[in-house]
């Protein structure tokens, strides 16, 4: 009999205090978290976790639910190309969350799955109660106590929980250390990091407040986003449209298209300010920097039903 399960992550801040969840139902769901993590650590230590606490029924498919376009395709789509470059990006960059990649690698080693990609926010059952449950133990560890772990899966071994991602990352990889068990335990889909809670892209604090609508824009940018149509969908608001340092006007559709023809260069992004238009709204300015120069850009950012989505952009190429 195939297991249905729903898998999600959650962060407050981004990095911030994070949680995972999975959940089959009332009866069969875990939770975790830590301290310091982001959104998709969470989002991979939740699959990770599922397909642990399922090895002892190799021979039942999973099928996993699962709102993270970047997760889905860490797992069925890039994780073969990184292993066969050493773990390296196509561009030579090490793949961040290696550790927690290099375990799920492992774990599903013979095993039967499938995933589903499913909407965030949008009434799923599963994937609600999933992320009820993620956003629960972020907001645990936001109040520096435990959280509330669940029963697991009936006939589970022990429960293995990863230790803090922030002790463990390198500086450059942001790689984390391999789960380990714990008494109490401590994660380029995008946008299930906005919960219902407080706004984790404007916390208290000029640092914090930079960091998730950048760190949208980041995926915006990266080459391996943009090649993908439905997670750079996700991305742009219906109602996007883009000016060029031509003063030509380019649609949703067209810029899309373009994503799809054209080969993206790898670019880095230097902020230059961040400010909150009002309580849904955020400008971003930025200077990017790529193999053909630098440009100045700027970006609006619209939060929706619990979504951020880029509104406008324009860029022009700085002198």
């Amino acid at each position: 009999m195939t297991i249905v399960a729903a898998a999600d992550g959650s962060a407050l801040g981004n990095p911030g205090p994070a949680g995972w969840a999975w959940y089959v139902d009332e009866t069969c769901w875990r939770a975790g978290g830590w301290p310091h993590g982001t959104n998709n650590m969470g989002e991979l230590m939740a699959v990770l976790d599922l397909f642990h606490s399922t090895a002892h029924l190799p021979e039942e498919p999973l099928h996993i639910l699962c709102d993270s376009q970047y997760v889905i395709n860490c797992i069925t789509k890039w994780m073969p190309g990184w292993k066969r470059k050493g773990w390296r990006k196509a561009d030579g960059k090490p793949v961040l969350n290696v550790d927690l990649l290099k375990d799920i690698d492992a774990a599903i080693v013979g095993r039967k799955y499938t995933f589903e990609w499913v909407k965030g926010h949008a009434g799923h059952d599963l994937n609600e109660a999933a992320d009820d449950r993620a956003r629960d133990a972020a907001t645990a560890y936001q109040a520096k106590r435990a959280p509330i772990h669940g029963p697991g899966f009936a006939g589970a071994g022990p429960g293995r929980a990863p230790m803090n991602p922030a002790a463990a990352a390198g500086p450059a990889t942001g790689a984390t250390r391999a789960p380990e068990p714990a008494d109490i335990p401590e994660q380029p889909d995008l946008f299930s990091m906005f919960d219902d809670g407080p706004d984790p892209a404007f916390p208290p604090g000029p640092d914090a407040s930079l960091r998730a609508v950048v760190e949208l824009e980041r995926e915006l940018l990266d080459p391996a986003v943009r090649a993908d149509p439905l997670r750079a969908g996700e991305l742009l608001h219906p109602d996007f449209e883009e000016i060029g340092a031509s003063g030509q006007r380019w649609s949703r559709q067209e810029v899309l298209g373009m994503f799809c023809e054209a080969e993206a260069a790898d670019a880095s992004l230097e902020v230059l300010t961040l400010n909150r238009l009002d309580a849904a709204t955020a400008l971003l300015t930025y200077r990017s920097v790529d193999r053909r120069g630098t440009a100045l850009r700027s970006s609006i950012w619209q939060r929706e039903n619990g979504r951020w989505q880029v509104r406008f952009h324009q860029g022009t190429l700085e002198a």
